[in-house]
């Protein structure tokens, strides 16, 4: 599995750097936002320049520039859309009520939910000037900096999930409870309704994952997709100042997040360093204390379950975006050539689930 993950970093970084012009199928009324800009945004004052990040954002993502500032606008994709899907006023409401406790997002200006003004909802926030860094391994640093980088994320995400929800007004932001059985229902539902080969150890954990759940002891805000690229970190300082991509955060489970962190140590990049200790990277023992540390806990349980879990999930992304191949509507050569991952991911849970406990 390693494999995978290291070329899924390589494309991400390859798809995902920089802006380009923005794209003839995003493209809308740049006079009309410039006119909400100047009623809505504080301190907005135009000429407006557009420009599109690259990469595959399920929601389009836009540069806006000015004389005096940058600014970031996400907003919904054109055309018709599921319902529940590309929620970008949950976005809004999460990265706005956790920028009041001093929690590193971007500060927000407003969201528009009038489909009048550029042909979707949208928000706009602050364009956060610092490092994303993409591969795991950090090899332009020093091994005193990879270990402060490497702790700063894992303290971040624990000030996360020691915030207050019910207190910033996020106590709605999710359903209470059985955060890991709804996550596992969801994901096995998106690969069966995409599952474009048969895979046993898929069929296994259908099985195994259900049975097994761990109990929920703790409710946080979660991110869902805690990584390294998708954070920014200070210019010159081993500290994060934006976390980024809130479209899957919830209230849930903790330790889904944590664990989702913690893959890179036991099938990543990072996994295949020949001396982790002597490349300033903290071990997966280390990684796993010092957020127990900083959360209160004394240690934590079910690591091999949320191990798996975590793969099975990614196998379910992933077969996901298979079966738009399938059904004609992703067609690039990256989409297509994601095939052998699925199997990886498969065989990678299946092993971690036998760590679990998991017999056959």
């Amino acid at each position: 599995m390693a494999d995978v993950i290291d070329a899924a970093e390589q494309e991400r970084e390859q798809l995902n750097t920089g802006t380009k012009a923005v794209a003839e199928t995003h493209k809308f009324d740049e006079a009309s936002l410039a006119r909400w800009m100047t009623a809505n945004v504080a301190g907005f004052a135009g000429p407006l320049e557009v420009r599109q990040f690259k990469g595959g954002q399920s929601n389009p993502t836009y540069q806006l520039i000015t004389p005096g500032k940058k600014y970031v606008l996400r907003r919904k994709p054109p055309g018709k859309l599921l319902p529940s899907a590309h929620a970008v006023d949950r976005e809004y409401k999460v990265i706005t009520a956790l920028g009041t406790t001093g929690f590193p997002v971007a500060k927000t200006y407003g969201l528009c939910t009038d489909d009048d003004v550029i042909g979707t909802w949208f928000y706009i926030m602050d364009m956060v000037e610092g490092r994303i860094l993409w591969d795991q391994t950090l090899p332009q640093y020093e091994p005193a900096e990879r270990h402060a980088i490497f702790m700063g994320k894992i303290k971040t995400l624990a000030d996360l999930h020691n915030t207050d929800f019910q207190a910033i007004g996020l106590g709605d932001y999710g359903k209470p409870g059985n955060y890991m059985g709804r996550q596992v229902d969801r994901w096995t539902k998106q690969y069966k309704a995409s599952e474009t080969d048969h895979i046993p150890e898929m069929e296994k954990l259908i099985e195994f994952l259900p049975r097994t759940l761990p109990v929920q002891e703790r409710t946080s805000v979660v991110h869902g997709d805690y990584r390294l690229d998708n954070m920014i970190f200070h210019p010159t300082e081993p500290r994060v100042i934006a976390v980024l991509d809130w479209e899957l955060s919830t209230l849930g489970e903790p330790l889904a997040d944590f664990t989702y962190l913690l893959m890179n140590w036991v099938n990543g990049t990072i996994s295949q360093l020949p001396d982790m200790k002597a490349h300033g990277i903290p071990t997966l023992d280390e990684a796993v204390e010092y957020y127990c540390k900083l959360t209160n806990r004394t240690e934590l349980h079910d690591l091999n379950w949320f191990f798996s879990y975590n793969a099975f999930r990614l196998a379910g992304i992933v077969q996901g975006i298979l079966g738009r191949v399938r059904d004609g509507t992703a067609n690039s050569p990256q989409a297509a050539a994601m095939g052998p991952r699925v199997l990886s991911l498969a065989q990678a849970s299946w092993h971690f689930a036998q760590q679990a406990g998991a017999e056959g």
